[in-house]
């Protein structure tokens, strides 16, 4: 997944939500033996992982708490997409392990990205944790942790081409019991020259449909309105009996029926027709797979989200070669005009931009600059290139632009967002949208807050509406980052 922790700057609401640095365990006390405290850093993905991991751990005789201090086991979810996300992780861990200190009984972990890109360094060279285990082998997480308990080597970052936890319920941590992800697939086989994923998530792996379906449903059950669908590139989701269960592939053959292939827009209408009254959005689409299907999918059902993070990262195709995205600026542009044809201009498209690529000229930057003014980007996440080691681009490109031209670069692509940011959000003034509610405003308890299809924050008084509410909004007032109104009937 591409929308992934930043340097610097994000522009609004929105990207600060989704780019959350830390996110902490809530105290759940079903008088288990022990207690968890998880922290997570980075994308969307790596907080659906921490609720695998708690699952995992309260079946194991957990319970989860929001204070380190009294914590049996600690852990952290790692991204390792920057170099300022794993100082962060490392300065985390030389806290814990001043506490630690003073209860050497605590075991710490490390988990996720930069377990795996970093593996047995953070356990014999820095000796600051005692469990490393990468994203596929959280299974293994309560041996791992006896293991440490005992004084041995606890890790395990073996990357897996089947596991996908789809058997696995997950704990949802701080929930505002309204929205929730759901992982339809794990690893990806993009090699973006920038990007570790590939190295630390392994290889694309779609998860069994039915196993979606099943988990939706039950949130929805539970009282949840939304839902979000979370992969690396969901468009590439592809599924089939045949390749995922042949046991079921031989009881369908013995019936005489059709093995069928599940690919993303079926997936998308087998959970939006679980009902209208549950919200369906996902991330994240990668444009050289995002297809009309998927695009007339949404068209055809309105409680699939009219939203779409369709990442750009340059606006220059020898600048997007050098990359790797498989993809010009004239597919791109083809891509955004699809979808404003068969969605309209009110469908929400976001984006991420990275400034000072390798080798780019400032009339390259420019294209980035002028490929913004064309799709009109309701709201961006904004990078200048920080090189991670082991990507093919610090393998094969020099990182020659100096720092003081990367930032001075970040901050007109951030200037030119905020322009567009607000000019998208002027035209929803004087229009009626449908909101859902999900809680009290941060700055009012006077006031509520939800999104609407687009994805955009909408602020409005409190009155005698609860959270999980759906709500007509007149939209009387906006800001670059959010929309104000007032409930009509």
């Amino acid at each position: 997944m591409e929308n992934i922790i930043q340097d610097i700057d994000i522009v609004d609401r929105n990207s600060q939500e989704a780019m959350e640095t830390v996110k902490t365990s809530k105290e759940e006390n079903t008088g288990k033996a022990k207690k968890l405290y998880i922290e997570s850093y980075g994308c969307q993905m790596n907080f659906a992982d921490s609720e695998i991991v708690s699952s995992i751990m309260k079946e194991n005789g957990y319970d989860t708490t929001s204070e380190f201090e009294s914590a049996d086991v600690v852990f952290l979810n790692t991204c390792s997409i920057r170099e300022k996300a794993e100082q962060t992780v490392r300065n985390r861990l030389n806290h814990f392990n001043a506490v630690k200190k003073r209860k050497p009984e605590m075991t710490i972990g490390v988990l996720g990205c930069m377990a795996e890109r970093l593996k047995e360094k953070l356990l014999e060279e820095e000796k600051i944790v005692d469990v490393v285990v990468g994203p596929d082998a959280y299974r293994d997480l309560p041996k791992l942790v006896e293991t440490a308990e005992d004084g041995l080597k606890a890790v395990n970052t073996f990357l897996s081409r089947e596991e996908t936890y789809a058997d696995i319920s997950p704990v949802r941590l701080n929930s505002n019991g309204i929205t929730a992800f759901i992982s339809i697939m794990r690893g990806c086989d993009n090699m973006c020259s920038f990007c570790v994923v590939p190295f630390t998530r392994g290889r694309e792996r779609s998860r069994d449909p039915y196993s979606i379906v099943k988990e939706a449903q039950d949130l929805f059950d539970q009282g949840y309105k939304e839902v979000t669908l979370l992969g690396q590139n969901v468009d590439s989701y592809k599924w089939s009996a045949d390749e995922n269960n042949k046991a079921w592939l031989e009881k369908k053959e013995k019936k005489g029926e059709q093995v069928e292939i599940v690919n993303f827009a079926n997936l998308l209408e087998m959970v939006a027709k679980i009902s209208p009254d549950l919200r369906v959005r996902f991330s994240t689409s990668h444009p050289k797979d995002i297809t009309d299907e998927v695009l007339y999918t949404m068209k055809k059902y309105e409680n699939i989200c009219k939203y779409i993070h369709l990442p750009a990262q340059s606006g220059n195709s020898r600048v997007l070669d050098l990359m790797n995205r498989t993809y010009t600026r004239e597919w791109y542009i083809n891509r955004v005009d699809a979808i404003r044809e068969i969605l309209g201009e009110e469908c929400g498209i976001s984006s991420d931009m990275i400034a000072g690529f390798c080798t780019e000229t400032e009339e390259e930057h420019k294209d980035s600059i002028t490929l913004m003014d064309y799709v009109k980007y309701d709201f961006s996440y904004m990078f200048f290139y920080s090189e991670r080691p082991g990507t093919l681009a610090a393998k094969k490109f020099e990182d020659d632009i100096p720092l003081d031209i990367k930032k001075k670069r970040l901050q007109e692509i951030i200037q030119k967002q905020q322009e567009i940011s607000l000019e998208r959000n002027k035209l929803d003034l004087g229009k009626v949208q449908k909101v859902l509610i999900e809680g009290t405003s941060k700055r009012s308890e006077e006031q509520l807050q939800g999104r609407n299809t687009a994805n955009k924050v909408v602020i409005f008084p409190r009155k005698h509406y609860q959270k999980g509410q759906y709500v007509n909004v007149l939209i009387e007032d906006c800001t670059t980052a959010t929309l104000f109104g007032k409930i009509v009937d």
